[in-house]
Order: C-alpha cells, then sequence, then structure tokens
C-alpha cells in the first residue's frame, strides 16, 4: 500500500489544514497520526506512513498550517503549537478518532507532549523524534539562521537540492549522493508553474525565532510528564545539535514506561526510515496498537 487520499480540515479561524490518509480498512488497530517539523510537512513520511498502513494502521500525515497544502496562518502569531495542537484535534474530532498513537518529529514531538497535556485520553503510546523538553541552544542558534531567511525560488531541482544539502549537510554526513538530496528537496520543496523551487512553508513560521528570547523556551517538563501514563519511544540522531544524550538519559529516568534509540552518524533529524528506527516503530505498534 502507497496510496493515500487528501482531505482538508478548516478551523474556527478560517484555514485549513491538509492531511494525507493512509486508509487501513477495518483492521480494527489504532490510527496512527505523523506530525513532521518545523519547515517540513507529510512528505517527510511518504515512506513511513504506507508502511505503516501495511501493518493495519490507517495513517494521518499532517500539513500543519503555513507547510505544504495547508493554509498559509494570518497573522503570524498562529504560527505556535498550541494553535497546530487545536488544528489537529479538530481533524481526529471530523474524523471520529477517539484514540491514536503519535509519530513526531522535532515541532511534531512538541505537539505530542501538548496532546497528551490538553487531552490525555486520546493517546496510547507515541514517538517522538529527536526532540525532548530541553532544548540544545545550539540546535535553536542553528534554525534561526535558516528558517525563513531563503524568501527567493531556485532555478531546478539541482539547485534546491544543493541549498537543503547546505543546510543539513552535517547531520547526514554519509550521505553524499545526490540522488538522497534530491529527493530530500522534493519532500521539502515545491515546484512552482514556472518550473523554479520554492521551499514549501511561509516564511512567518519564522517570527518566534527572532524573539529575543527564543532561546529559552518555557518549562516543557511537565508536558513531557503528561506522557507518562502511554508507552515512549524516544528516537535521538546521536550527533543531534538540538536534543542532548545528557537530556535523553532525563527523560529516561522520568517516564516509566520508556525506550530510548540513538541512529550512529546522523543528526537532526533521523528520517526513521533507519533500521533502528524502523524496529523502533514496529515494537511500539506491536505493543500498543
Amino acid at each position: 500500500m502507497s496510496g493515500f487520499t487528501q482531505h482538508f480540515h478548516t478551523a474556527p479561524d478560517g484555514i485549513r489544514t491538509a492531511y494525507r490518509r493512509y486508509d487501513a480498512g477495518q483492521s480494527g488497530k489504532l490510527p496512527v497520526i505523523c506530525l513532521h517539523g518545523l519547515t517540513r510537512n507529510s512528505r517527510d513520511f511518504e515512506e513511513v506512513s504506507p508502511r505503516v498502513a501495511t501493518m493495519g494502521h490507517t495513517v494521518i500525515a499532517v500539513d500543519v498550517r503555513g507547510r505544504g497544502l495547508s493554509d498559509r496562518g494570518a497573522p503570524p502569531d498562529s504560527y505556535n503549537p498550541e494553535v497546530y495542537v487545536n488544528d489537529v484535534l479538530g481533524l481526529l474530532k471530523s474524523e471520529g478518532i477517539s484514540k491514536v498513537i503519535s509519530l513526531g518529529t522535532s515541532m511534531g514531538g512538541i505537539m505530542t507532549m501538548i496532546l497528551a497535556a490538553k487531552r490525555p485520553e486520546l493517546l496510547a503510546g507515541a514517538l517522538i523524534n529527536d526532540i525532548g523538553p530541553e532544548l540544545d541552544p545550539a540546535g535553536l542558534d542553528r534554525i534561526a539562521g535558516y528558517v525563513g531567511r531563503t524568501t527567493s525560488a531556485f532555478e531546478n531541482w539541482h539547485e534546491a537540492a544543493e541549498a537543503i544539502r547546505a543546510v543539513n549537510g552535517d547531520a547526514f554526513p554519509d550521505e553524499t549522493g545526490e540522488d538522497f538530496w534530491l529527493a530530500f528537496a522534493r519532500r521539502t520543496c515545491r515546484e512552482l508553474e514556472s518550473g523554479r523551487v520554492e521551499l514549501d512553508y511561509d516564511p512567518a513560521i519564522a517570527e518566534p525565532f527572532r524573539q529575543p528570547d527564543r532561546a529559552l523556551p518555557p518549562d516543557m517538563w511537565p508536558l513531557y510528564d503528561a506522557l507518562a501514563p502511554v508507552p515512549l519511544v524516544v528516537v535521538r540522531g546521536a550527533i543531534s545539535d538540538l536534543l542532548s544524550h545528557e537530556s535523553l538519559k532525563k527523560m529516561k529516568a522520568r517516564h516509566p514506561d520508556f525506550t530510548g534509540v540513538e541512529i550512529p552518524r546522523v543528526g537532526h533529524a533521523p528520517l526513521l526510515t533507519e533500521p533502528p528506527a524502523r524496529a523502533a516503530i514496529d515494537g511500539l505498534l506491536a505493543r500498543v496498537g
């Protein structure tokens, strides 16, 4: 199974959130929601989602507002995880989903923690990818240095791939082939009618990172602790600059049903297609699905 149907949910403020639905039929297994990172979209899970669906789980892969096929937000202060979570709760309600397993990468992991705090009965299990309640300032500085900075389009897909590699190359030091970076670009960019290529997100999502206190996020430990009732898998890129190994150890100490997985030679954030990550997803679904 690789196909999906495209859907939209309209929030009370009129913004439509797009999502892909990979239907697994009447298997009786819990659905899975896939939540992407800051500048990404549902295509980040284009390999993960169909594989999970073949295991009998209907998958909802979201384009958070301001990304992918979702509407751009107005005003820009609608770009924050609390708003995104409300959008997700709305679309889950429209789908008739009252219990779900969450796979959240980076910002999507923060959204998963907020979901657990707002709706503790909703989550049956969770995987959060290269994120936690403590964020390394080095990683925050790196993100602030690129998000929203590129506002002009690239001439072609090759140029887009080179630009994506310039930003993300340190996180994937072993990926030297052009095919990898072209695929990466196609997940993160879109082609215009002119044939030029642009990043597939609203540059205004960068506004929160331009605030003076951007390197001092609020205390997210209470949000993390809201995940305590459910099995939790945390994936970390072994060379991540956003989630430190020390933070991973703290997270393990505070959660009663914790599985930690580190992906060698990968930074922020693993693609979840790596063999250890695939095995972690399979193990979580086997337990709670």
